[in-house]
């Protein structure tokens, strides 16, 4: 049996032991992987994708003055689908709770049911 320790550019400490062969075959296998990134680092950079946060679509929403009027969560959930974003209302109510905590928005209680106002 040989045994050999490989040590990367990166600092990682690698034992192996097994036959030539075998040993051999792991570094072939270590080179190609370091090799791959490096390659695919060469061709065109692609930005990353910014993810949009549902506070933020809310606060877009706020400043186009859709609550100027006392909206539920129903209209939001409405509105939001029509900007191509699906959320469930379970999600909408803890992120307008969060808004109105931060006193950019208002609630009032109308009947039985939560609206929201700027």
């Amino acid at each position: 049996m040989a045994k050999a320790q490989i040590t990367t550019t990166d600092g990682l400490t690698i034992r192996v032991d097994g036959t030539p062969n075998e040993i051999a075959q792991v570094v072939r296998d270590l080179r190609e992987a370091t090799a791959r990134p490096a390659a695919k680092a060469g061709r065109g950079k692609r930005q990353a994708s910014k993810r949009v946060l549902l506070v933020d679509l809310i606060e877009s929403l706020a400043d186009a003055e859709f609550f100027k009027k006392p909206k539920d969560l129903a209209a939001l959930k409405a509105a939001l689908e029509e900007m191509g974003h699906h959320y469930p209302v379970t999600t909408l109510s803890g992120a307008m709770l969060t808004k109105v905590r931060k006193r950019r928005l208002r609630r009032i209680k109308d009947k039985r049911r939560w609206m929201y106002v700027g």
